[in-house]
């Protein structure tokens, strides 16, 4: 598997990566409060990154993460109402580590420091809108899908615009 790039759109709420020719491209959900790096913003951090870090890969689908340990939880709509107040991390986590020096890494703008991470959610909520609280939230499938088709290192691009003037083509 070569490490392709993985971009992010919080404009199209969509994520694509190009792996052998094929363009991948996920609908997903950005932070509700937008796009800025400041720790306890909420929000959705931009420029670039990398995956650091890949966790979840022997476990199910729909697995419950806190702290990027798995609790041994199945989520449910059971478990949800139980715990009504938890932001779920579910399936696959992708840690992401800035790398630009003052604008994503270090100080009160460092990524890695804020738990950013590409991961899975509930199927329940809604993909293609601003919701999450600065992470990217994927589909349990897609996550399953890009976790695959990556390995750590794998460089993100994060940015506020809009993939319509650079569209994602099939090659071959």
């Amino acid at each position: 598997m070569a490490n392709n790039l993985i971009e992010i759109s919080i404009a199209d709420q969509a994520l694509r990566i190009s792996t052998a020719g094929i363009c991948h491209l996920y609908s997903i959900s950005t932070a509700l409060n937008g796009a800025g790096e400041q720790s306890g913003s909420g929000k959705t951090p931009r420029g670039w990154h990398r995956v650091v870090a890949k966790i979840g890969a022997e476990q199910p689908e729909n697995a419950v993460f806190i702290g990027r340990r798995p609790t041994a939880e199945i989520y449910s709509t059971e478990l949800a109402e139980r715990y009504p107040q938890r932001d779920w991390i579910l399936t696959r986590i992708l840690w992401l580590q800035g790398l630009e020096m003052g604008r994503n890494r270090m100080g009160n703008v460092d990524s890695m420091r804020r738990y950013i991470y590409i991961h899975g959610t509930p199927d329940s909520e809604p993909m293609g809108q601003a919701q999450s609280h600065g992470c990217i939230r994927m589909r349990n499938r897609d996550v399953m899908e890009l976790f695959d088709l990556i390995e750590p290192g794998v460089q993100v691009w994060i940015q506020p615009h809009s993939f319509s003037r650079i569209p994602c083509m099939n090659i071959g």
